[in-house]
């Protein structure tokens, strides 16, 4: 069995959504997912990219994939890298595929002197948290995900104008 990641391309957005759908539905999530391929086509490939994925193979096979994007650390004063999502199809696991793409974007993130490789993983998801301490990753306890989405976001927005 040979495993293998490659930088996806434009012709892998169907790919790429395929895997996105997967993740949602084994994430009990599918509900949530809103993209259409042309507007994620144009956002990861288009002239301002706001995210990089990268393909896992298992025998030259497509069966996962990894999101991310650049982040930056104020304290640490670099950059750092944020996976978004991970996910390896159901067949496809146990052969080591999460961790070479787990390991490939470690070594972009030696590459480029980042700070930090992180992501955050559905308290209930015990598989994959076991797996994420298997690979020296640690729990951050002390700190809650906020986010601004729905009405509330362009309502905020409004308070910018407000305030100009």
């Amino acid at each position: 069995m040979t495993l293998a990641i490659r930088p996806a391309t434009r012709a892998d957005l169907p790919l790429i959504a395929g895997l996105i759908r997967a993740l949602a539905d084994y994430e009990k999530l599918a509900h949530e997912v809103r993209f259409d391929d042309a507007t994620l086509g144009t956002k990861l490939f288009g002239e301002r990219p706001y995210a990089e994925v990268v393909i896992g193979e298992v025998d030259g096979v497509p069966q996962g994939f990894a999101l991310f994007f650049h982040n930056f650390s104020t304290f640490e004063g670099k950059p750092g890298i944020y996976l978004e999502d991970l996910f390896v199809r159901p067949e496809a696991r146990g052969a080591g595929l999460g961790k070479a793409l787990l390991a490939h974007l470690a070594q972009l993130c030696v590459e480029h002197d980042c700070a930090r490789l992180e992501w955050s993983v559905l308290d209930w998801n015990a598989p994959a948290i076991g797996f994420y301490h298997s690979l020296g990753a640690r729990m951050m306890d002390e700190w809650t995900v906020m986010r601004v989405d729905g009405d509330a976001l362009p309502a905020l927005a409004q308070a910018a104008t407000s305030a100009a």
